[in-house]
């Protein structure tokens, strides 16, 4: 493992399991110790008997299962059986099986010995103690730790913070030490008390992402993949490889997958070396270094203006009196919301102009194919193509112009490490579609009247209506699925996905290239022409939303969202010039045919 690039180890809590699995001692319970030692116990005992099984066991593990079990009031006494040192815990076995103490110390010795770096993994099960934690974390400096990760949904102090401020306590002590903390990517619940103490330590931490017991079996390439996109993409700094034995009952056999993991780091998965390719260096994790400049509070509040702005101008597109209003009730609204909850605002802030970006270059746009639906009657096919390109770079050009609002309002350290989180994920993926229609279906002739709106809901509802809701409904349903974090691929997708990132480097997102924007400059293309086509473009606003969409992950280098989004308006205008040449192509033939049927 240390040839194959694997530098540290993380380092569980001992137990006495642990303890007994690893031959540094035998444990009885008070019956077992009875019939050891042929003597006759009280019907009222029932102790914890300890048998440390070599000189070193006794000198190293002995002192640290004393003074766990000491500080939780649990009496300890010498014993011994035929020479060998022991101990007495007046507790359960089961019960004193569950108490957690200080990681192994000779296993510590043996892998510092063998170069690794250790990375504790530590609980909050017991009651938080300053002095012992003290200790443990000096132990841990001697021994170069630089980092703990935490186990359970707690971090270490948390429990006990209310009562005693036991996070801030520790966090003096990680400070006191030079020793970081370290983010799991994806975590189902973020840990209690994480962001708190990542706060104490100045966010020193690191996020580390972790590749289970199961993916641990998949093909080498696909680990090396996720290593190789994890760190380029996500910013990831830390891999937690699990190595650890699964049973299959299918073949009667146990399935060891460490090799299968230093085959993916190595050869001819190849992740080290696509990793070092990329521009970082195997060894240490280290935090982000967070600098601001004097000017940036003044800064975001240029972005917040300027957000507040384009949001009231999305408004003014819906109902045009409200423009001013809006504008100063936002201004207002965004200021008193600041002095609550900053964090709140600033995510509120980011969704909305994140939607309103994409919606106001939308309208724009059908605004533009509706007025040339007039002026430009019977243009020439070469003519509406032109239009087409260049309205459909202008509207995304319009959408882009949120993405540095964005940005600017989400501009911090705790976003870069995922404590903090855009959100709203599935509004933004779903109102810009959903306000264009609206526009398309109520606006085209200019403000929305009383009497188109009666219309509208005084049409009678078909069957035809009817079904056409239920695979609306479904498509949205699938769609939604698909979008964020929680969605999932199926594997000829990863498979698809694989080959455009190993070719292009960085992979752009499917929807844009192969659907939305193809039929975003296809619908432009049709809309000069056939009124109707407006349409297609509820569909295009898919794309435009999704580029934006690509810059809220804050975690993401800027360069790497900006190529994703340029690779899949490239490859997507091809696919809809294609697009184009087939409607054209099929379009004559019609023709043809019909003035056939005619003759």
């Amino acid at each position: 493992m240390k040839q194959a690039g694997v530098s540290s180890m993380a380092l569980y809590e001992s137990t006495l399991d642990e303890f007994v699995k690893s031959r540094r001692i035998a444990v009885y319970d008070s019956q077992q110790a009875a019939d050891l030692t042929g003597k006759v116990i009280s019907p009222n005992e029932n102790y914890t008997y300890i048998v440390f099984t070599n000189d070193d066991s006794a000198s190293q593990i002995k002192p640290i299962i004393e003074e766990t079990f000491t500080r939780l009031d649990i009496p300890v006494r010498n014993w011994e059986y035929k020479g060998s040192e022991g101990l007495v815990l007046e507790t359960p076995r089961a019960d004193a099986a569950l108490k957690p103490m200080s990681p192994d110390p000779i296993t510590v010795k043996m892998l510092r010995d063998k170069g690794f770096a250790i990375v504790p993994r530590l609980t909050d099960s017991l009651p938080y103690n300053q002095e012992y934690m003290d200790k443990l974390m000096a132990y841990f400096a001697d021994n170069g730790v630089k980092r703990l990760l935490f186990e359970g949904e707690a971090v270490k102090g948390f429990n006990d913070d209310e009562d005693m401020e036991s996070l801030n306590a520790f966090g003096e002590l990680l400070n006191k030490y030079g020793i970081g903390l370290t983010a799991i990517e994806n975590i189902k619940k973020p840990q209690k008390g994480f962001n708190k103490l990542a706060y104490l330590t100045d966010y020193n931490v690191a996020r580390i992402y972790s590749l289970s017991e199961r993916d641990a079996t998949l093909e080498t390439d696909v680990i090396s993949d996720r290593f190789v996109l994890a760190s380029k993409d996500r910013n990831i700094r830390m891999f937690y490889l699990n190595a650890e034995p699964l049973r299959d009952t299918t073949t009667a056999s146990i399935t060891d997958p460490l090799d299968n993991i230093i085959e993916s780091l190595t050869e001819p998965g190849n992740a080290i070396k696509d990793i070092q390719a990329n521009g970082f260096t195997i060894g240490q994790a280290e935090a982000f270094k967070v600098s601001e400049s004097p000017l940036q509070r003044y800064f975001k509040i240029g972005a917040l203006i300027g957000a507040v702005a384009l949001i009231s101008l999305m408004i003014s597109y819906f109902i045009p009196f409200l423009a001013i209003p809006a504008f100063i009730l936002g201004l207002i609204g965004s200021a008193g919301l600041y002095v609550l909850n900053s964090a709140l605002m600033e995510q509120a802030m980011a969704l909305a102009v994140a939607i309103s970006g994409p919606t106001v270059a939308m309208v724009l746009a059908v605004r533009k194919v509706n007025d040339a639906n007039g002026s430009l009657p019977d243009i020439s096919p070469g003519r509406r193509l032109t239009h087409a390109i260049v309205l459909f770079i202008k509207t995304t050009i319009l959408s882009l112009a949120a993405v540095p609002l964005v940005i600017a309002l989400l501009n911090n350290v705790t976003y870069m490490l995922v404590l903090e989180q855009f959100r709203g994920v599935n509004l933004l993926a779903l109102a810009p579609m959903g306000l264009t229609a609206v526009y398309v279906l109520l606006y085209r002739g200019g403000n929305a009247t009383r009497a188109g709106v009666l219309k509208l809901l005084k049409t009678p509802i078909t069957l035809a209506w009817v079904i056409a809701a239920g695979i609306v409904g479904v498509v949205g349903l699938y769609y939604l699925s698909r979008t964020g974090n929680a969605g999932t691929a199926p594997p000829i997708e990863m498979a698809f996905r694989s080959f455009l990132e190993n070719t292009f480097g960085v992979r752009p997102r499917n929807k844009e290239f192969l659907l939305a924007h193809p039929i975003m400059l296809l619908g432009l293309f049709l809309s000069f022409k056939y009124r109707h086509a407006a349409y297609l473009l509820i569909v295009g606003a898919m794309g435009q939303l999704s580029m934006v969409g690509t810059f809220t992950h804050i975690h993401s280098p800027i360069y790497i969202s900006a190529i994703r989004g340029l690779l899949g308006l490239l490859l997507g205008l091809i696919i809809g010039l294609i697009a184009i040449m087939v409607w054209q192509v099929a379009e004559r033939i019609w023709k043809r045919w019909v003035h056939l049927i005619k003759q």
